[in-house]
């Protein structure tokens, strides 16, 4: 038997947002090339602060593009963040981070890493 990989769509995060009464935090990365969405990731993402936030308020969804042999994700995963990126990112920016609300509206977006505080970024999600 073999069990395909799961591949995270921004559909299903959309689903999961609805079901929960959540909005979508959904973010670009190039997560071994770009310093910007790494700084991102670490001083905001993964805060303890930002994480329990999310719990209550957020779906987050990444769609990454790293480079290293290394890193790269699944066929299905590389394709369905590629056809996102057509969609959401036709200027390629790194990272490029947009808050959607249940049916998939974007309500905010950065175009580069947030330049608030992170108190002042999770205001601005709310």
């Amino acid at each position: 038997m073999s069990f395909s990989q799961q591949v995270n769509t921004l559909e299903k995060s959309i689903a999961i947002a609805k079901e929960e009464n959540k909005k979508v935090l959904f973010y670009f990365s190039g997560s071994d090339w770009c310093s910007p969405c790494v700084k991102f990731k670490k001083n905001y993402i993964e805060t303890e602060v930002f994480k329990e936030f999310a719990q209550k308020n957020l779906i987050l969804f990444n769609a990454d593009f790293p480079k290293l042999k290394k890193n790269q994700l699944s066929k299905e995963q590389t394709i369905e963040n590629e056809q996102l990126a057509e969609k959401y990112n036709s200027k390629g920016l790194f990272p490029l981070i947009l808050l959607l609300d249940q049916n998939g509206t974007i309500l905010k977006k950065w175009e580069k890493a947030p330049s608030e505080t992170l108190e002042e970024f999770i205001a601005q999600l709310q």
